[in-house]
């Protein structure tokens, strides 16, 4: 038998052992957290598959805290990639159950990122795409993704009314939690950027008009599932990039919907133009930075003099004494791990014990200069990995990036057809 006041000390010492009880009272078990990452593992028809309980079955057992799943679309007219699970209404109910049992059964919570795309849809896969103005990509991606439309005020109502309907269905389904996608370029960070929303109307050109979408979608969230369920945000710290989302407007953001009752905001940075949430890029932090692990930390430190909302930190995490140190200086009370869940599904149950995990997250690389620079590739990567946890096989993390950039594009562009197809049908 172990020693209980040996093991009670070596809870304290190992903060990530902790657990954390957030505003509303709900209690997660301790301080990891799986962030985000895009699965891409829906039909092409966007409806939920035996893959996802399997894959997020495999996580829970590993003793993590909190699991959030990847974005599923609030509209399948207005898709991410081809495979995206779209919540529209309770045809997928037995599914959504399974899924949401497979982390609640073994003591993880589970909370549903619910996102819409905007303008961050690659050509074809849409009819057409939606965003606060009409503003095109940079000329380097505009091979990627169309200019998109300008929405109207009835389709923003719309898209607001589908956040509230589809946090509803994940309630019912037996979901303990979700996540509003305000990050990394989709829709809601897009209203708050300047850069893509040039509007002039209610929803645009004031700091405090262009946040408006974003409280609206949380106030219709809350209305549809009521005050004890949690619901939470992952908002940008910043875009990086000219005329963009600032830190000033993000922690005015944070501050606000602190103020309307969120329970959990995640920090993290970037757009598929600028992605320095995978570490590539131009935006590529500092070594100073990288040095502390966190990417956004010093921005956490910030928010945290202005709320006391609980904060999760993802991107750029390695080790145990990282994640400790993190926590130890208050900036932080959740610890969100990604990629590193790809290449090592049982981390959490070294972390939990003060170990680190044999595998290191690394630079993914194809030679194609282009292409590295670009957050789709990292993410393509990933997405294989979690395709093979999903099928009961063990990760590859060393996988060619070039081998899997040539299997992701193959797959894409038949998954595109197919999905347009299907829905044409």
């Amino acid at each position: 038998m172990g020693d209980p006041m040996a093991d009670a000390a070596s809870t304290r010492a190992n903060l990530l052992a902790q657990p954390l009880q957030l505003p509303n009272g709900s209690v997660l078990k301790n301080r990891l957290a799986k962030s985000a990452m895009s699965e891409a593992l829906g039909s092409y028809d966007n409806h939920v598959t035996p893959q996802l309980p399997r894959l997020y079955g495999r996580w829970a057992a590993s003793g993590i805290g909190l699991l959030i799943t990847g974005n599923v679309m609030i509209d399948r007219r207005a898709l991410g990639e081809p495979g995206n699970i779209a919540l529209e209404d309770e045809s997928d109910l037995p599914l959504l159950q399974e899924w949401a049992q497979a982390a609640t059964a073994q003591g993880a919570q589970i909370w549903m990122q619910l996102n819409h795309p905007g303008k961050q849809s690659p050509k074809g896969l849409n009819r057409y795409n939606l965003s606060p103005s009409a503003i095109p990509f940079r000329k380097d991606l505009t091979a990627f993704f169309d200019t998109p439309r300008e929405a109207t005020p009835a389709q923003i109502e719309d898209i607001i009314a589908r956040f509230g309907h589809a946090a509803a269905i994940a309630r019912k389904a037996g979901f303990s939690g979700v996540q509003i996608h305000g990050a990394h370029g989709y829709l809601v960070s897009q209203f708050l950027s300047p850069h893509h929303n040039q509007r002039s109307d209610e929803w645009g050109g004031s700091a405090e008009k262009r946040r408006r979408f974003v409280l609206a979608v949380f106030a219709e969230i809350r209305r549809q599932v009521g005050a004890g369920f949690p619901v939470g945000i992952k908002l940008n710290s910043a875009d990086f990039q000219r005329g963009g989302f600032t830190e000033e407007e993000s922690v005015a953001t944070i501050q606000a919907l602190a103020q309307a009752g969120i329970d959990l905001v995640e920090i993290s940075g970037g757009t598929y133009e600028t992605p320095v949430m995978t570490g590539a890029g131009d935006g590529k932090p500092a070594a100073s930075t990288a040095a502390r692990e966190a990417y956004f930390l010093e921005f956490a430190e910030k928010v945290r003099a202005a709320v006391a909302t609980p904060l999760m930190v993802t991107g750029g995490f390695r080790s145990c004494d990282g994640m400790n140190a993190a926590l130890r200086s208050g900036a932080l009370d959740l610890v969100g791990l990604g990629r590193l869940l790809a290449l090592d599904p049982d981390a959490p149950a070294s972390l939990l014990r003060g170990a680190d995990s044999r595998y290191h997250v690394r630079p993914i690389s194809t030679g194609i200069k282009a292409v590295d620079r670009m957050a789709l590739m990292e993410v393509s990567w990933y997405t294989r990995q979690l395709k093979r946890i999903a099928n009961g096989h063990e990760p590859k993390p060393n996988e060619s990036g070039l081998f899997a950039l040539l299997g992701t594009m193959a797959a894409s562009g038949w998954g595109t057809f197919r999905t347009r197809r299907l829905r044409a049908s």
